[in-house]
């Protein structure tokens, strides 16, 4: 493939204050033919769609059943780590059928994921969210019953629910800190750096977690799954996280619990629906504490995101492995 010109279409997102990124991504293709769409342009229709059909390589978030008619495409890039759209097994055996890979941004949202992760583990149970109550409030000095009250996090149990590049490195980001850290995914392969379970397993650990952590991606299997049965499953003062996708968790059993004070608090990033709504009851439910799918975030994100398709744009010319590869 070394010396084959390939035609990119490209429909991610470049503001004016992305102009260093834009250049690079046109720099880094070098002679390869690069198409360039708004982001709300999928390939449905129009010229966008004619250019997708004639495509080698499409880098963004192009419209699934288009790509499933495109028979050109060699390669799907998307600039996400979600790739609900393209969870379908009838897309993907499509693909499979023609030698289309699929690749994701997974490496380079881990990182701020985990990060985020950890910055709401530590607040929660250092009790920074309540000092700053305080601080806002009635300005008290509440020394003593605080004090009495922040646990250690050495020996705690994490459970974490799907175990791709953002449980991967939340792992290392934990280990300093000997916890006892679970992972949870569909098939156990073996060779993971910490004990992993099957999700047959999964309610006979739920009892036994300080700390759930839900990174699920959003399908048909994963909705409300982390449902009212799994939720009342949990001990006394457990905390829960979700940083996955909203439709994974059952918010009306998540704030009842809450409501009771069985649960001990609860952080998301994600909910269901986004944005939020003002008069949602999540926004006033105790010890709930949201965050506005800002986990992902980070200054350098674009910049990442061209290196990222770059390198595997590199890989694609030599017909080397794909990093992130989902097919």
């Amino acid at each position: 493939m070394n010396n084959r010109v390939f035609t990119i279409w490209c429909n991610s997102d470049f503001s004016k204050e992305q102009e260093a990124e834009l250049l690079l991504l046109k720099q880094g293709v070098r002679n390869h033919r690069l198409l360039l769409f708004e982001p709300e342009v999928y390939g449905k229709d129009g010229p966008a769609r004619e250019a997708l059909q004639i495509a080698d390589i499409a880098f963004g978030y192009p419209d699934a059943s288009s790509v499933r008619e495109c028979d050109n495409l060699r390669w799907v890039h998307l600039h996400f780590a979600g790739y609900t759209s393209f969870d379908r097994d009838d897309l993907k055996q499509a693909l499979r059928q023609r030698g289309t890979a699929l690749t994701n941004s997974s490496a380079v949202y881990d990182e701020p994921c985990a990060q985020h992760l950890l910055a709401m583990i530590l607040a929660l149970v250092r009790g920074l969210p309540r000092a700053l109550e305080v601080q806002l409030g009635d300005k008290s000095w509440p020394r003593n019953s605080e004090r009495s009250r922040l646990p250690l996090l050495n020996g705690q149990t994490v459970l974490i629910l799907s175990f791709g590049a953002i449980a991967r490195r939340l792992v290392e980001l934990l280990t300093p800190l000997k916890m006892n850290v679970i992972g949870v995914r569909r098939e156990v392969r073996g060779d993971e750096s910490i004990k992993v379970v099957s999700v047959s397993e999964l309610d006979e650990w739920l009892p036994r977690a300080d700390h759930v952590v839900n990174i699920l991606p959003a399908n048909d299997d994963s909705v409300n799954f982390l449902n009212a049965e799994r939720l009342g499953q949990l001990k006394q003062g457990a905390i829960v996280y979700n940083i996955g996708r909203g439709t994974t968790l059952d918010q009306d059993a998540l704030m009842l619990e809450l409501q009771r004070g069985r649960i001990g608090a609860a952080y998301l990033d994600v909910t269901d629906p986004e944005p939020l709504p003002a008069n949602h009851p999540l926004w006033e439910t105790p010890n709930c504490f949201i965050t506005p799918h800002t986990g992902g975030g980070h200054v350098t994100e674009k910049l990442r995101s061209v290196n990222h398709f770059l390198d595997n744009l590199r890989r694609f010319e030599r017909g080397e492995d794909l990093h992130n590869r989902i097919l």
